[in-house]
């Protein structure tokens, strides 16, 4: 977990292929899917472009790894995806909504976390 652009993506990567770990990136999947043109897609294109989380469903986490990174270095760094790869949802706006619902969202699940010694830094 960790608010966007702090390196989950890259850290995934570079983990997976050191302990041979399989990886599955959320943010990638839900943007393929909003690109896809499907009624589906369009909902989690527009929730993205609003800086919202887009609702999931999974099972429950043997562990929790946390990416702790400046807030002005995840704009910085989301704001220059962005303008890579195009993306409108990584716009200005939407990243200082998406890191306001990180924070106030995330930190009580974090800390349910903690208590039950799942979280990793």
């Amino acid at each position: 977990m960790g608010g966007p652009g702090c390196g989950k993506e890259t850290k995934c990567k570079n983990m997976a292929t050191k302990y041979g770990f399989c990886h599955v990136g959320l943010g990638q999947l839900l943007w393929q899917k909003a690109q896809q043109g499907t009624r589906r897609g369009q909902k989690i294109h527009d929730v993205m472009l609003q800086g919202l989380l887009v609702p999931t469903a999974g099972q429950a986490p043997n562990l929790i790894i946390v990416f702790h990174c400046s807030m002005e270095t995840m704009v910085q760094r989301v704001l220059h995806r962005g303008q890579v790869e195009c993306r409108a949802s990584d716009c200005k706006l939407a990243i200082c909504q998406r890191l306001d619902m990180h924070y106030t969202l995330c930190e009580p699940t974090l800390a349910l976390y903690q208590q039950k010694n799942l979280l990793r830094n």
